[in-house]
């Protein structure tokens, strides 16, 4: 092993313990954030936009970031009804708190998610109509994304095709987390939310993924 100089060691705060250090995350994100940045945002949205920039520890978020239709009240209202979660991978599906999920409703389960991107109806609707099986999940489960919490991290022909359905055959989700990521038909998936009346909370650009739809629905069951 190579020498290291015992000052890199000393750096280290050893004994924190994991809820001291992410308190201390938070007033550092506090700190740094100017007041002028942060007065665009609610108490409530700016609790979410803090979870979102402690998760990818990147302040440009906060730029990115647009809520909707009073998005936090009405995902809170959902979960306390035990709405449906409906997510476009099993990212979000595995990432998300069940703990967390069942001190708003008893009766979630992680077999009560909803991800079927990888189902065999899925993979069969999508070989016939020639489309993505994202978009084959979400249309072979139209009849229930009627008040349920619509999380996508990954594929924006999830979002694109809900919207639609929104749009055409008056679908309407209690909740959409829009965050798909990349570089085909994400910014024109997004620029759809435009146009419902959905709460929504997504982030404008390429930006996106799983593991930030995930930190902003943690963040809505987070008491503050």
């Amino acid at each position: 092993m190579r020498d290291v100089p015992k000052e890199y060691f000393d750096r280290i705060s050893w004994e924190l313990p994991g809820s001291a250090i992410e308190a201390e995350s938070f007033r550092r994100i506090d700190a740094e954030v100017s007041p002028e940045r942060r007065a665009r945002f609610t108490e409530e949205e700016w609790h979410v936009a803090r979870r979102l920039v402690h998760t990818t520890a990147d302040f440009s978020i906060l730029d990115l970031l647009r809520f909707h239709g009073d998005p936090i009240a009405a995902g809170r209202d959902a979960l306390r009804s035990g709405a449906l979660i409906y997510t476009d991978s099993n990212m979000i599906k595995s990432g998300l708190s069940v703990t967390r999920l069942k001190r708003w409703n008893s009766s979630y389960t992680r077999e009560g998610i909803v991800c079927e991107v990888a189902s065999k109806e899925v993979a069969e609707l999508a070989a016939e109509k020639g489309i993505t099986r994202a978009l084959a999940a979400v249309e072979l489960h139209r009849k229930e994304l009627n008040g349920a919490l619509f999380l996508c991290g990954n594929a924006p022909l999830a979002l694109a095709g809900l919207i639609r359905m929104i749009l055409e055959d008056g679908i309407r989700p209690a909740l959409i987390i829009g965050m798909p990521v990349g570089f085909v038909n994400v910014l024109e998936s997004k620029d759809l939310l435009r146009f419902v009346e959905v709460p929504f909370i997504t982030l404008t650009g390429r930006r996106g993924g799983s593991p930030l739809a995930v930190a902003a629905l943690h963040a809505i069951m987070e008491e503050f």
